[in-house]
């Protein structure tokens, strides 16, 4: 890809399934660092085919955010990743700062909500296309003429570029806006956001299909009692469940507007130290990976 790119990365979904994608990984040691070589092989990967202009790095800040203080049970299904993985992150760090890449985390906000808002953001700055580079299908809604989602589907090496026209042959002909609306109808299991009981995929995508958003579904309910061409039993469940859909809406919906100081100049990618970086990879026994410096 000749045209270069504004790279935004979700530092934790990819830690995430590098170390569940990667046997147990350890130095001489016994430090375990398999999934610092898996992030490290998907950034060399998107460095070598994107050749971005600009990098930058999202971390999920520790702790409870914004989402759990307005719905308790909020990824409360979730169990804990071992400490092998949590241990990993300040070393992926270590890595980052060595390439010169910016770093970007906020108490109450999740890495989403940083993507968002730098996405966004840069879109309305410079030129340049923005790829995120994400294993979580969340980031999909973001997509637009500017925007790409760069995902990794099964382990770390089978990746999809999404555009529009992709995300809508994956969901069926919705557009990446509506994919908010879809999910307060259908839920997300993972995030323990609830949806609408008894409400799955293809009802939730034949429901935005012919209503477009969430809250023209609920208008024509309000001003005609009812919704044309649709079941007695999902108009009994979206009458129901209006509650919890607008709730799940107001969940999955990726901030745009985290207020951060984001200087797009400090964003450059390509000014770092080798020799640092070497040493490092060679700290860390990735012998195999210097010579992709």
């Amino acid at each position: 890809m000749e045209d270069k790119k504004f790279v935004v990365i979700d530092s934790n979904s990819i830690i995430h399934r590098a170390f569940h994608a990667l046997p147990p990984l350890s130095k001489k040691d016994g430090v375990v660092v398999n999934a610092v070589y898996g992030f490290l092989l998907v950034f060399f990967k998107v460095v070598r085919e994107f050749n971005p202009s600009y990098v930058v790095a999202t971390f999920d800040f520790p702790g409870k955010n914004f989402r759990h203080e307005e719905f308790e049970e909020y990824k409360a299904t979730r169990k804990k990743a071992p400490d092998e993985l949590y241990n990993q992150m300040p070393k992926v760090k270590d890595f980052l700062n060595a390439f010169g890449v910016p770093i970007f985390e906020k108490e109450g906000f999740e890495a989403d909500d940083l993507i968002g808002t730098i996405a966004t953001t840069a879109s309305k700055k410079i030129n340049e296309e923005i790829v995120i580079v994400s294993g979580d299908n969340d980031c999909l809604q973001l997509v637009s003429e500017k925007i790409k989602a760069f995902i990794l589907k099964k382990g770390i090496k089978d990746i999809v570029l999404y555009d529009i026209e992709k995300v809508k042959e994956k969901y069926d002909g919705l557009v990446p806006g509506q994919l908010i609306g879809y999910k307060a109808l259908r839920g997300d299991a993972s995030d323990n956001i609830p949806g609408i009981t008894g409400i799955g995929e293809k009802t939730a995508i034949q429901l935005i299909k012919q209503f477009k958003t969430l809250d023209s579904l609920y208008s024509e309910l309000d001003e005609l009692g009812g919704l044309l061409n649709i079941n007695k039993s999902t108009q009994e469940k979206v009458k129901k469940y209006r509650d919890q859909a607008y709730i799940s809406r107001h969940l999955s919906e990726i901030k745009k507007d985290v207020p951060i100081d984001l200087d797009i100049e400090k964003c450059k990618w390509g000014d770092f130290d080798k020799t640092k970086v070497v040493k490092l990879l060679q700290d860390y026994e990735f012998y195999s990976l210097v010579d992709r410096i």
